[in-house]
């Protein structure tokens, strides 16, 4: 997979410093953990419930999932993750995994030794600080799926997503001028939402005819955005980023 990354930890610099800022000496240590690059197909899973893991996994390219399977075989997607997460961060302290990571595109990810994160966060308690702070954040966007799986109708709940989706990449440099990469399919967002695909087809041609948004190619343009700020009654204030867009 091509790649245009300068340094391999790059990715979790931005997205540190898209709710946090980042000291020259902490760049310099994050930059100097030991690192195992790995590539992945699309839906592979990267990390297995069950799993005792000894690394952390840090997306550089590609999206993945956080997700479950119950003994139906219905999948319930928790959470997308693109570059400059680490989904299983938890790992650290929480030594089986009770769900599995799965790519959803090809995607290449960063395998850092727990051993190695350790001893960063003991040299730096800033940058444990910073990482607690990313948990906490992450723990605010699982409360709002809730609200959305639980309250809002399928139509707000999708705008809701896409709103969000569009805000965290911006963040980190991967979106602009209300266009961001959307690489999942109606299956994916239907298995995030608790909606059939069905619905989610259904959904997505009404947002189409009033206008508010186009789907080209795996990339998601918002063309009303201030319509879909209203559907989804969104307030970005959860994701917590330092860089937000002009409402």
């Amino acid at each position: 997979m091509a790649s245009n990354i300068t340094h391999p930890l790059l990715p979790l610099i931005r997205k540190l410093e898209s709710i946090t800022t980042i000291s020259d000496e902490e760049r310099a240590a994050i930059e100097s953990l030991p690192v195992r690059m790995q590539a992945f197909q699309p839906r592979q899973d990267v990390v297995s419930e069950g799993d005792k893991p000894s690394h952390c996994c840090l997306v550089l390219e590609g999206w993945l999932c956080r997700y479950k399977i119950i003994s139906a075989g219905k999948r319930q997607i928790f959470s997308f993750h693109i570059a400059g997460d680490i989904p299983d961060l938890q790992s650290l302290h929480i030594p089986v995994m009770d769900h599995s990571l799965a790519t959803l595109t090809a995607a290449t990810v960063a395998f850092i030794p727990h051993a190695a994160m350790h001893d960063l966060t003991t040299r730096f308690p800033n940058i444990a600080a910073k990482f607690w702070r990313d948990t906490l954040v992450e723990a605010g966007i699982f409360r709002e799926w809730i609200l959305c799986m639980g309250r809002r109708s399928a139509f707000d709940h999708l705008a809701h997503l896409f709103c969000e989706l569009y805000f965290k990449q911006e963040a980190v440099g991967l979106a602009d001028s209300y266009r961001c990469p959307l690489p999942v399919t109606q299956l994916d967002l239907g298995d995030a939402t608790g909606l059939s695909n069905v619905h989610v087809n259904r959904v997505i041609q009404e947002m189409r005819a009033k206008g508010m948004i186009t789907l080209r190619k795996n990339t998601l343009v918002i063309e009303a955005w201030d319509e879909l700020l209203q559907a989804a009654e969104f307030d970005a204030s959860y994701l917590h980023l330092r860089k937000r867009i002009a409402l």
